[in-house]
């Protein structure tokens, strides 16, 4: 039997929280380059270098792309065979997003 302790948990979702709203993965960054090159408003093709620049700035400075981040959607799979120690999963959840939220000067929306 594998054993978790819950407050790891807490550590990864705080880490995922504050990862999803600095760092923008690759095949976004290449969609607002494809749609650049499709776009013909010229407004249109200003905001998506905008997009791209800001997500630029906050992978390089670790600050977020959009404080106001609408709500964490968590899914989450533990095998049969998986002991959590020190508390339960759904509190250990909650918190890792409140810190997340807190230490990642995310705005609290909803």
């Amino acid at each position: 039997m594998r054993e978790i302790d819950v407050t790891l948990i807490t550590e990864r979702v705080r880490a995922l929280c504050m990862r999803a709203n600095t760092d923008l993965g690759e095949d976004v960054l290449q969609a607002f380059d494809r749609a650049i090159e499709k776009e013909e408003s010229p407004v249109a093709v200003e905001i998506l270098k905008e997009l791209k620049e800001n997500a630029r700035i906050a992978r390089e400075e670790q600050v977020p792309i959009c404080q106001d981040t609408g709500f964490t959607v968590v899914f989450v799979e533990v095998g049969q065979d998986v002991h959590l120690a020190g508390g339960r999963l759904n509190e250990a959840i909650h918190e890792g997003v409140r810190q997340g939220y807190r230490d990642g000067y995310l705005r609290k929306s909803i």
